[in-house]
């Protein structure tokens, strides 16, 4: 019994350790009202973007009937949905891409050192979470930040590395990058 509670213990030390490099950051909050027979009833709607700033990120959304609340659900949506995106030299992305959700396209663009990160709204929080210091986007259609997070997003799952490409062609990574 009693190394059963160590083994949760040393679970929850892990899970803390991993937790305290991760950087929050709050995208969108949306009030919604229902109408009831009293009044109105508020809840609120919390969006937000979660990364290590080595190349994870995730989002997460979250209702609550306080903002606070509202926040800590979205924040551990985000933490549970993380994906890991490969980065050149921790700065950059490895080629270009694009992605899709509903309306929202986005258009995300590796970037020489010096650049900085050229993107707007919660395209910029999910870069800066991340730790890409040096990219350049573009977003077409929508501009709900639901749909151009997860566009975003999208478009990030699809990034490969020159060695993944190599591999599936049955190629070095010299062949590859020429």
């Amino acid at each position: 019994m009693a190394r059963r509670n160590e083994e949760r213990g040393d679970r929850r030390n892990r899970e803390e350790e991993r937790d305290s490099d991760i950087v929050e950051k709050l995208v969108h909050i949306n009030r919604v009202a229902a109408t009831v027979k009293g009044g109105r009833r508020f809840s609120f709607a919390a969006l937000m973007i979660v990364g290590d700033q080595k190349g994870r990120v995730g989002f997460g959304h979250g209702k609550a009937r306080e903002v606070p609340e509202a926040i800590r659900k979205a924040t551990e949506e985000a933490k549970k949905s993380m994906i890991r995106v490969p980065l050149r030299e921790s700065r950059t992305l490895h080629h270009d891409g694009n992605g899709r959700w509903g309306a929202g396209k986005v258009m995300v663009r590796s970037a020489p050192p010096g650049t900085g990160v050229i993107a707007g709204g919660p395209m910029r929080a999910i870069f800066e979470v991340m730790g890409v210091t040096n990219v350049v986007t573009k977003s077409h259609g929508s501009t709900n930040p639901y749909n151009m997070v997860r566009a975003t997003l999208d478009g990030l799952s699809k990034m490969s590395t020159p060695g993944e490409i190599a591999a599936k062609r049955g190629k070095s990574v010299e062949d590859i990058l020429g």
